[in-house]
């Protein structure tokens, strides 16, 4: 489908779409979407920040070494994960120290691994060609190799209460394999606030074609919560994950399309979705 916007004149007039993916990848999608010719624009539906305590990061620093994998769920939980990492000579990540490896469940995990100094060696994700980015696709890639014995970490986030919250698919396979697994919070979930601009700009987005992106599900439940009593039957999403399209249908939303979660997927769907 294309979309049937048009100006005055009758020249196609640019999708819209708000990213409401935390920050800064917020803003960082959006200025990627709008060089690509979509008017985007960053509008969080959740925020991230640190634990209420950061001692049990700090302890599976210590005893990173005993680890066979550490399976980290987004890259904002790498960002947290090392932003705790005490400031000891003793406690380092580095090739020659450790055999550790990092599973990550996509590139964007994969990235800020990278960027937190390991080596691509050290990392264990899907392919560039998986079908979706998640626990599914990485165990795909990882189950072959581990062991009876072995110790996984696994690093998540909270929710605002500083409950687990997220699926544990992962870690239910790996008990199943023998395996030890520990999980460690190392942020939490929230609901940013939102100026009064940015109110108005949502509620508009309800029905004026605006693509809402959700990259997950609890954004969609914080967008519920926020506008109460809507009527989503003409708003648009894309959806970078089956279980977040369902969501968002169960929402009411009358236009859903799934998207793999790379930038020209997800920019491909939004100017088919009108």
């Amino acid at each position: 489908m294309t979309s049937g916007r048009a100006s005055s004149a009758g020249s196609p007039v640019p999708p819209r779409a708000l990213v409401t993916r935390p920050e800064p990848e917020a803003r960082r999608w959006a200025d990627q979407l709008c060089a690509g010719g979509i008017e985007a624009e960053a509008l969080p539906l959740i925020e991230i920040i640190p634990p209420v305590d950061s001692q049990p990061v700090r302890q599976a620093w210590a005893l990173l070494g005993s680890y066979a994998a550490v399976m980290f769920v987004s890259a904002h939980a790498v960002e947290q994960f090392f932003e705790q990492k005490p400031h000891l000579p003793s406690v380092q990540w580095s090739q020659n120290a450790i055999n550790t490896v990092a599973w990550a469940t996509g590139p964007g995990t994969g990235r800020a691994l990278l960027l937190a100094g390991l080596a691509p060696q050290q990392i264990e994700m899907p392919g560039a060609d998986a079908p979706q980015f998640d626990s599914e696709a990485l165990w795909l890639r990882v189950g072959a190799q581990v062991r009876p014995g072995q110790r996984v970490l696994i690093v998540r986030g909270a929710d605002a209460q500083g409950m687990e919250a997220g699926r544990d698919w992962l870690g239910e396979q790996l008990q199943r394999a023998g395996v030890q697994v520990d999980r460690v919070l190392a942020y939490q979930r929230g609901v940013p606030v939102w100026s009064d601009a940015q109110l108005a700009r949502a509620g508009a987005a309800v029905n004026d074609g605006t693509v809402w992106l959700f990259s997950s599900s609890e954004a969609i439940a914080n967008l519920l919560d926020r506008l109460r009593e809507r009527d989503w039957s003409a708003a648009r999403a894309v959806a970078t994950h089956p279980r977040i399209a369902a969501s968002a249908r169960r929402a009411g939303f009358g236009v859903v399309c799934e998207s793999r979660p790379t930038l020209e997927a997800v920019m491909s769907s939004i100017k088919s979705s009108g």
